[in-house]
C-alpha cells in the first residue's frame, strides 16, 4: 500500500486558501507612481508616501477627478470584489417574503440586479444525455386541465386553488380542498391587518341555495325553519332587497330545538310599491331597472330590447340562502319538506289558489370574497372600475362616498350594493383610494358623513339572472391578449381603456361584520372586546382570478379558515361549527378532533405525556355534555397500560354495576337531546327565570319560546299533532333541563385558557377568598412536588366546557368561549345574587393542568 502523498511547500489548507482570497478581494490597488515618489500599498488597504510635498493654494475639481480616476475605479472594483466574495448566497439577500423553494432551481425569480450573482453561484453539473425517448403523441397526450380534474374526484377545488397552494397550507374539509392559514408566520400580521388594515378571505366554498315563487308562500318557509327570536327573514326591511337577513336555520317547526346552521339570507331588490303582506315584483329580469306596465315611446330595437325582457308574473319573488357547506344537504333536504308542507297548508286555506316554488342548488355558480378591515372600502374602491351605466345617481353619490369611508361601521349593517365594473385587468396594477383627512385647525374632529342609505334601487343588479351570467361563464378575452393590448400602449404603465367588446361583470356588496351583540355596560371586562366590519363581494362564477390579482396587490393579506376563526374570537363571537354545541356540525367536528388528538397521546410515551387518570379529566377527548346535564351517568374510567408491542388499549373503560345499569335504563328514556338556548333576549329570560320559584321556571321557558312561535304562525310546542305539524314528543321538564346556554370567559388574574378546558362553579368561601385577594384561586407558580398536593375538584362541580379558548391579541389577555347548562347558570347567578357580587364567577382548568384560575361570565345572546 503506497504511502501518502507528500505535500509540497506551495501547497496550503483551503482554509488559508479563502483567507487569502478574502483578503485579496479587499485590498484596494493603487496606481504606481511614475516620479521619485514611493508608492507603499499594504494589506492594511493604507497608501504612505515618503516625500509629501505641501498642499496647493487652488484645486481644480474637474483636472482632480480625471487624476483620481484611477483611484476612483479601484475604489469601485474593491467593492465589486468584497461584495462577491461574501459568504451570503444571492438568494439569502432577499427579503423573507420574496424567498421561495424554487429560487433556487430559476435564476428569474431574483431580482435584476441579483441575477448574474445567482447564476454564477447556480451549480450547473454536466448530466449525460440520456437516451432519446418518444414521448406520447399529440393526439393521446393528456391535458393539463384532464389532469387537474383527475385530483377532484373526492373534492372539489376552488378557482382560486391554484394561487392559495403555492401560498397557504390545503386540507380537506367538507368536500372542498380549502386554505387553513398561510405557510409564513402571519398569525399577528392577520390580526393587525384585520384591526388597522384590510384582509382578504375566499369564500367561495359557501353553498348557495336559490328559491323561486309567491311572496307570501317564500315568506311561510322561512317562518317555519328560520330562529323566532331575531326578526324575520321575510320583514319588510329584508324583503325589499335592501338589506340580507342574518338568522339561523332549524328543522321545520322546532324551534328551539333542533338547531342546524347559521344562514345569510337575501332577497332580490324589488322597485315601486311594497307593503308587508304583498311585495310586487316590478324588477327587471336583466338589468333590474323598473320598467312601468305601459311603455310609450318609439319601439324598442336590438340591446335595448333585451333589457326590457318580459315581467315575471306579480308576486313573484326570487331569494338565495348562504349556508355552511357541511349542512347544505341537510338544510337542502329541510326546505324542500317545508315547500311541499308550506304549499299544501296554502292549498287547504285557499283551494283555489295555484303556487309553486322552485328550488335550485348554486353551489359554484357565484364567487364570494371577505374583505375585512377600515381599508376594505378604499381597496374595493381602488381595485374596480364601475361602469355608469345605468344612470343611477344614487349610486354614484355611493361610490363618491366610498373613498372616505373610514370604516364600514358607520354603513348600516348587511346594506347591499349592486353595480357593474370593467374588467379589473384593464386598470392593473390598481391603485388604492386616500381618505381625505378634515383640517386640522378645525375644532373637533372630522369625520366623514355617510352619502348613502340602504334601498331597492341601490341594491338592483343583474347578477341575478342565469341568462346574464352564463355568458360570463368564461372571460371573452384571456390575459394574454389584455397584456397584448397593453404592450401597444405608447407610454409603458397606462391603464387600458375599456371598450365596448369588453366585458362588464355584475357585482354585489354586502356590509358584513363580526360582533358581539350582547349587552356589554362600560367599564366591564366584556366592553374591549373589538368588532371587525368590511364588505362581502360576490361575482360570477369564472372571474375569481381576474378578480383576486387586483384586490391581493393593494397590500391587503389573504388568509385562510384560522385567520377567519380568529376574527369571530376576537370579538367574542362564537363561530361555526366549533362554538355550536348539539348540533350535528359539531359532534362531526369534536369527534374528528378528538381522534386525532388520541392519535397523538397514544404515540406518546406514559412519560412524555398526561396521565388523565391522574389529572381527574372524565372525558380526555370530548366534552361530555349528556352527563354535564345530568341525562346520563358518568362511567369510571382507567388507563391501561401498553403491551410488549406498544399499542394502547382502549382509554376509557366501562365498569357498570347493577346500580349504574338501572340508571342507564332510565337515561335512554329520556328523549330529549341536550339544545341550545340562544338569540335574543335570553339576559332578560334569565333574569326572570332567577326571580322565579323552582317549580315556575319551566313554565316561564316553555311561555317565552311559545310567545315567540305565536309571533310565527307556529303550533305551540306542547300542542298535538296535525297533518302538517309533527311535535316533538318531550315533556317541559326535559326541554328545560337539556338547555345550554353559550357564554363568554375572561379570567380575572393570568393563565390562558386552552379548548377542551373544563368549567367549575365555586363555593361561596371560594368567591369570598378570591374577592379578597383579588387573584386565582390556586397558587400561580407551584414546584412539580406540590402538584400533588393540591386538589383538584370533584366532577360533581363540573359546570361546562370551553369550545374556543386561546390568548386574545385585542385584550392582552386569556379569553375563552364556551356553554353550561341553564339549570347550572340560574344556581350560579342565584349565587352571586345572594354574596352581591357584580358578575357570575367560575373556576377554569385546562386538561393538562392542575391549577383552576378564576374568570368572570358573560351569556353571549348571538
Amino acid at each position: 500500500m503506497s504511502g501518502k502523498r507528500k505535500e509540497s511547500p506551495n501547497d496550503m489548507p483551503g482554509r488559508e486558501k479563502k483567507k487569502q482570497k478574502t483578503a485579496l478581494a479587499r485590498t484596494i490597488a493603487v496606481q504606481p507612481s511614475s516620479s521619485g515618489v514611493k508608492a507603499v500599498a499594504g494589506s492594511s488597504k493604507t497608501v504612505q508616501f515618503e516625500n509629501a510635498k505641501p498642499l496647493p493654494e487652488s484645486l481644480d475639481v474637474e483636472k482632480f477627478a480625471e487624476a483620481r480616476a484611477f483611484e476612483i475605479s479601484a475604489m469601485h472594483t474593491a467593492m465589486e470584489n468584497a461584495r462577491a466574495s461574501t459568504t451570503h448566497r444571492a438568494w439569502q439577500q432577499l427579503p423573507r417574503h420574496l424567498r421561495r423553494r424554487a429560487a433556487s432551481h430559476d435564476v428569474r425569480r431574483v431580482p435584476l440586479k441579483l441575477r448574474d450573482k445567482a447564476r454564477a453561484e447556480m451549480d450547473t453539473p454536466k448530466v449525460k444525455p440520456k437516451k432519446h425517448i418518444p414521448q406520447r403523441g399529440k393526439a393521446r397526450r393528456v391535458p393539463r386541465a384532464q389532469e387537474l380534474l383527475k385530483r377532484q374526484r373526492d373534492k372539489v377545488w376552488l378557482e382560486s386553488h391554484l394561487w392559495h397552494a403555492k401560498r397557504m397550507h390545503m386540507e380537506d374539509m367538507w368536500g372542498y380542498r380549502l386554505a387553513t392559514t398561510p405557510t409564513e408566520k402571519s398569525f399577528r400580521p392577520s390580526h393587525r391587518a384585520s384591526v388597522h388594515g384590510s384582509i382578504l378571505h375566499d369564500a367561495s366554498y359557501l353553498g348557495l341555495i336559490e328559491m323561486k315563487g309567491p311572496h307570501h308562500a317564500l315568506q311561510c318557509i322561512l317562518d317555519r325553519c328560520s330562529d323566532c327570536q331575531a326578526p324575520s327573514p321575510a320583514a319588510k326591511r329584508f324583503a325589499t332587497g335592501a338589506r340580507a337577513c342574518d338568522t339561523h336555520i332549524y328543522k321545520r317547526d322546532a324551534y328551539p330545538l333542533d338547531l342546524i346552521a347559521p344562514a345569510k339570507v337575501l332577497w332580490r331588490p324589488v322597485s315601486g310599491s311594497s307593503s308587508s303582506s304583498n311585495i310586487r315584483n316590478s324588477t327587471s329580469a336583466s338589468t333590474g331597472e323598473h320598467i312601468p306596465k305601459k311603455a310609450s315611446g318609439p319601439r324598442k330595437k336590438g340591446k335595448e330590447r333585451e333589457s326590457a325582457t318580459v315581467q315575471p308574473p306579480e308576486d313573484q319573488r326570487t331569494v338565495w340562502i348562504w349556508v355552511h357547506p357541511s349542512v347544505f344537504d341537510e338544510i337542502f333536504q329541510e326546505l324542500s319538506i317545508c315547500i311541499s308542507l308550506s304549499l299544501e297548508a296554502i292549498k287547504i286555506a285557499n283551494p283555489s289558489s295555484h303556487s309553486t316554488v322552485e328550488i335550485a342548488d348554486l353551489r359554484q355558480h357565484l364567487n364570494v370574497f371577505e374583505i375585512m378591515g377600515p381599508k376594505a372600502s378604499q381597496i374595493i374602491r381602488g381595485a374596480f372600475k364601475p361602469a355608469f351605466d345605468d344612470g343611477r345617481d344614487e349610486f354614484k353619490k355611493c361610490w363618491a362616498a366610498l373613498a372616505d369611508l373610514q370604516s364600514t361601521a358607520s354603513v348600516p349593517r348587511n346594506t347591499v350594493i349592486g353595480f357593474k365594473v370593467h374588467d379589473p385587468r384593464l386598470s392593473f396594477p390598481p391603485k388604492n383610494a386616500t381618505v381625505s383627512i378634515g383640517n386640522p385647525k378645525d375644532s373637533g374632529p372630522s369625520v366623514p358623513v355617510m352619502g348613502f342609505y340602504p334601498t331597492s334601487s341601490l341594491a338592483s343588479s343583474t347578477i341575478w339572472d342565469e341568462d346574464i351570467r352564463q355568458p360570463l361563464l368564461k372571460p371573452k378575452y384571456k390575459k394574454k391578449d389584455i397584456d397584448e393590448r397593453r404592450s401597444k400602449n405608447l407610454v409603458p404603465g397606462t391603464p387600458l381603456q375599456s371598450q365596448k367588446e369588453d366585458d362588464r361583470i355584475p357585482v354585489l356588496m354586502i356590509q358584513h361584520s363580526v360582533e358581539n351583540s350582547s349587552s356589554q355596560t362600560p367599564g366591564s371586562p366584556f366592553s374591549d372586546s373589538p368588532s371587525l366590519h368590511g364588505w362581502t363581494l360576490i361575482i360570477p362564477a369564472g372571474w375569481s382570478m381576474a378578480f383576486l390579482p387586483s384586490l391581493f396587490h393593494t397590500g391587503t393579506r389573504v388568509g385562510g379558515q384560522r385567520e377567519r376563526q380568529t376574527q369571530s374570537f376576537e370579538s367574542s363571537r362564537p363561530f361555526f361549527p366549533r362554538d355550536y354545541p348539539s348540533t350535528a356540525s359539531y359532534n362531526k367536528f369534536v369527534d374528528e378532533r378528538g381522534d386525532e388528538e388520541r392519535e397523538r397521546w397514544e404515540k406518546k410515551p406514559k412519560a412524555k405525556r398526561p396521565s388523565w387518570e391522574k389529572l381527574g379529566v372524565r372525558s380526555p377527548w370530548k366534552p361530555d355534555w349528556e352527563v354535564v346535564l345530568g341525562l346520563k351517568e358518568p362511567s369510571p374510567f382507567s388507563e391501561k397500560a401498553s403491551d410488549e408491542n406498544g399499542d394502547v388499549e382502549d382509554l376509557i373503560t366501562a365498569d357498570r354495576s347493577e346500580d349504574a345499569m338501572e340508571v342507564e335504563v332510565r337515561a335512554e328514556s329520556f328523549t330529549c337531546q341536550p339544545w341550545l338556548l340562544r338569540g335574543l333576549g335570553i339576559t332578560s329570560l334569565l333574569t326572570s327565570m332567577g326571580s322565579n320559584s323552582s317549580e315556575n321556571r319551566v313554565d316561564a321557558l316553555l311561555s317565552f319560546v311559545d310567545n315567540l312561535r305565536a309571533k310565527r304562525s307556529i303550533p305551540l310546542l306542547m300542542a298535538e299533532a296535525s297533518d302538517v305539524y309533527d311535535p316533538p314528543r318531550v315533556s317541559p321538564e326535559d326541554i328545560y333541563r337539556s338547555a345550554l346556554v353559550r357564554i363568554a370567559l375572561r379570567l380575572v388574574g393570568r393563565g390562558c385558557p386552552s379548548d377542551m378546558a373544563i368549567v367549575y362553579g365555586m363555593t361561596d368561601e371560594e368567591i369570598v377568598k378570591s374577592n379578597q385577594s383579588k387573584q386565582d384561586i390556586e397558587p400561580v407558580d407551584i414546584d412539580e412536588e406540590d402538584t400533588q398536593s393540591i386538589p383538584i375538584p370533584p366532577h360533581e362541580t363540573i359546570a361546562g366546557y370551553v369550545t374556543t379558548g386561546s390568548f386574545s391579541l385585542s385584550l392582552g389577555e386569556g379569553s375563552a368561549l364556551g356553554a353550561i347548562p341553564l339549570t347550572k347558570l340560574i344556581g350560579l347567578q342565584l349565587q352571586a345574587k345572594r354574596l352581591m357580587q357584580t358578575g357570575v364567577l367560575v373556576k377554569v382548568r385546562n386538561r393538562h393542568e392542575v391549577v383552576c384560575r378564576t374568570a368572570r361570565v358573560l351569556v353571549l345572546e348571538d
